[in-house]
């Protein structure tokens, strides 16, 4: 009796249609303050080059979140280095966040010793 019990309330559940799969869209970046959408994937790209450090230096998980200060410095510096190129007449990227880091987190403010 219990297992037609049974059969009776778990064959209407197993004969129902799952749910629609669930269709995730392209990434959409939250909190974007100087970046455009367009901009912001090639420059996160630069990051890692330019400053020698991973996504984690400025983000934390939630990646939308300003929890960490070092993500205002860097979008700081993101504006700096568009109102640098804004000023050039051709449109042109003249320069970026490698012309001074080369690579390196703190940039060096001292020319190197010349080689002997």
């Amino acid at each position: 009796m219990r297992l037609l019990l049974s059969l009776a309330i778990l064959l209407p559940l197993c004969a129902q249609e799952p749910p629609p799969a669930q269709k995730k869209g392209p990434f959409v970046p939250k909190n974007l303050k100087v970046l455009t959408v367009e901009e912001e994937r090639p420059m996160m790209g630069a990051m890692m080059p330019s400053l020698g450090v991973m996504c984690t230096h400025c983000h934390v998980q939630d990646r939308s979140s300003d929890e960490n200060p070092k993500k205002v410095i860097a979008r700081s510096m993101m504006s700096m280095v568009k109102e640098i190129n804004a000023k050039f007449p051709d449109g042109k990227v003249h320069v970026t966040c490698y012309t001074c880091h080369r690579g390196q987190l703190v940039p060096e403010t001292v020319k190197p010793p010349a080689a002997q």
